[in-house]
């Protein structure tokens, strides 16, 4: 993309991630421990990502209106609504995940 001046850049990327909100709010089966377990995030990192960038840029935004754009809706509606308790083999991948990851690390 380096023949994208960087204020178009900045607003494809912007349109990609609320494309990716979209997706994820059309997806709420979509679990974090799952998103966790495959791709090493969730949306809670995606409102911890938001406030860090709100942060190095001097806005003030706290992590749960962070969240509660991510979500759609305040957090603990969501949790009621659509979080499903782990399972012991989803906590296992998740434990298996970290682990590798430490592993990788070292």
């Amino acid at each position: 993309m380096q023949h994208i001046d960087a204020g178009t850049r900045t607003e494809l990327e912007a349109a990609a991630f609320r494309q990716l909100l979209d997706h994820l709010d059309a997806n709420k089966d979509v679990q974090n421990i799952d998103l966790m377990i495959l791709a090493d995030f969730c949306r809670n990192c995606l409102s911890k990502w938001l406030v860090a960038a709100a942060e190095q840029r001097g806005v003030e935004l706290d992590y749960e209106t962070a969240r509660e754009h991510v979500y759609g809706m305040p957090y603990s509606e969501w949790k009621a609504l659509y979080q499903a308790p782990a399972t012991p083999e989803q906590l296992e991948a998740l434990e298996a995940r970290q682990q590798r990851k430490k592993d990788t690390q070292a």
